[in-house]
């Protein structure tokens, strides 16, 4: 089976490598070809698959290209990860957000939407390439925005694009480890958007547990939510919110707290992993060695700024050791092997959450098998998550028109009718500052 990873040059590829070399069942993947923009990136890359191959027999082959057309025919995967602009793009995001006093990640708020408008042109372009050569191919989208890249594509590939997210599954990983369960043995009642979800429900053997967690305050500090929302919060809640919505429910502190660290999060990424790239490219520098002490790094202060604003403390161990991969490789088994199980997933609405329409891409729990994702019917949001969800459900479709039409007009929109964004004159002079920055947003007319 031929996996083509889209951002073959990226920091996490040899995640998924890894979870590959694991698979020793029929129907594994027995090629990767890995494609980027920059050869140098997808050099450094390579080194660091090599290393990790060369104590297994029978690893995946690995081939790179700049050529997307050779990367995509005849794929029966395709990961899309891909980071239009760069880190420095994140980095630039972030800076004329926070310098009009808004939040500028790369998912959340203005960040997210200057994001959003650069990648959703090249996703299309790729999904549209996608189904002329590789018809048969199941394209899982990493790119982020995942929930917004995902939807853009699915007006081209359908279902055969899936979103994958590892917060929902770290959350309720979380979640049944703090309650004594196995998380295995756990279903989780999530529903949301793609970094604006709930966890409403943790049933163990028909139960739901989840009302135990939020009676008891001490249960409820002890973990990585608890500590970031505070326990009289998510009692008041009733539910445990992704952790990405901590820069909804205390935005001032969040924007703050990034307005005054010495470098935002894109800024020290861009930085970290230019070093990586460079020291990858000695021929007497042991590569994966790099890469493990430079992901342990970058997994540690993920999300640093929330964490100190909350008094979080440091992330717990077992929340630095990825989760992408693990969750695509589950993915893929079952659509390959017709392996069945349950995730929770980025996939059209086809009714699920009836507060919006079938097509819209929601993050949800999902039955696979050989036939896809299949969203399972949850219950309705109450008021408070309805109003968050259509609010940025109708930004996100502010972008896709943006990007469709090329209407600056749509674009500040966009920005306008987002929760996070104050004033219409802001979103103007974000859109004045991000086009002036992005030269891929020059087709904003």
């Amino acid at each position: 089976m031929k996996l083509t990873i889209l951002g073959g040059g990226g920091f996490r590829v040899p995640l998924v490598y890894g979870a590959l070399l694991a698979d020793r069942g029929e129907g594994r993947v027995t090629e990767v070809v890995l494609h980027d923009l920059d050869d140098s990136r997808l050099h450094a890359v390579v080194r660091v698959l090599a290393e990790q191959a060369s104590a297994v027999d029978g690893a995946p082959r690995v081939r790179a290209t700049t050529d997307l057309d050779e990367a995509l025919s005849g794929a029966d995967f395709v990961f899309s990860a891909i980071r239009v602009g760069g880190l420095e793009g994140r980095a630039d995001d972030e800076r004329v957000a926070l310098a009009e006093g808004v939040l500028g990640q790369e998912t959340v708020g203005a960040g997210g939407i200057a994001y959003g408008l650069r990648t959703v042109p090249v996703a299309v372009d790729i999904a549209r390439r996608t189904a002329r050569l590789a018809p048969d191919a199941w394209v899982i989208n990493f790119t982020n925005p995942a929930g917004l890249v995902t939807e853009a594509m699915s007006r081209h590939l359908g279902d055969r694009v899936i979103g994958i997210c590892d917060s929902p599954v770290g959350l309720g990983r979380r979640i049944a480890r703090t309650l004594g369960a196995n998380p295995k043995e756990a279903w989780i009642d999530y529903v949301g958007l793609n970094h604006l979800g709930w966890v409403r429900g943790l049933h163990i053997a028909g139960r739901d547990e989840l009302p135990r967690l939020l009676a008891d305050p001490g249960l409820l500090g002890s973990f990585e939510e608890g500590k970031l929302f505070g326990a009289d919060w998510l009692q008041s809640l009733g539910a445990i919110p992704n952790e990405y919505l901590h820069y909804y429910y205390f935005n001032r502190e969040a924007v703050h707290a990034y307005q005054e660290a010495e470098k935002t999060r894109g800024a020290f990424l861009r930085d970290q992993q230019a070093r990586f790239y460079e020291e990858a490219r000695r021929a007497d520098v042991p590569a994966l060695d790099l890469w493990d002490r430079t992901r342990a790094e970058r997994e540690a202060t993920y999300m640093a700024e929330n964490r100190e604003t909350a008094g979080a403390g440091e992330r717990e161990a077992d929340d630095l050791s990825g989760g992408y991969e693990k969750v695509a490789l589950a993915l893929m088994r079952a659509i390959a092997r017709d392996e069945r199980t349950t995730l929770i997933l980025n996939v059209r609405n086809r009714g699920t959450l009836s507060v919006l329409d079938t097509d819209a891409v929601i993050e949800v729990p999902c039955l696979v098998d050989a036939n896809g994702a299949h969203p399972v019917a949850v219950a309705p949001l109450p008021g408070h998550a309805t109003g968050l969800v259509c609010a940025v459900k109708a930004v996100e479709r502010e972008v896709l028109a943006a990007a469709a039409s090329g209407s600056r007009a749509t674009a500040v929109k966009a920005f306008a009718l987002h929760p996070l964004v104050d004033s219409v004159n802001v979103a103007r002079r974000l859109v004045e500052g991000y086009t002036a920055v992005h030269p891929g947003l020059g087709y904003l007319k």
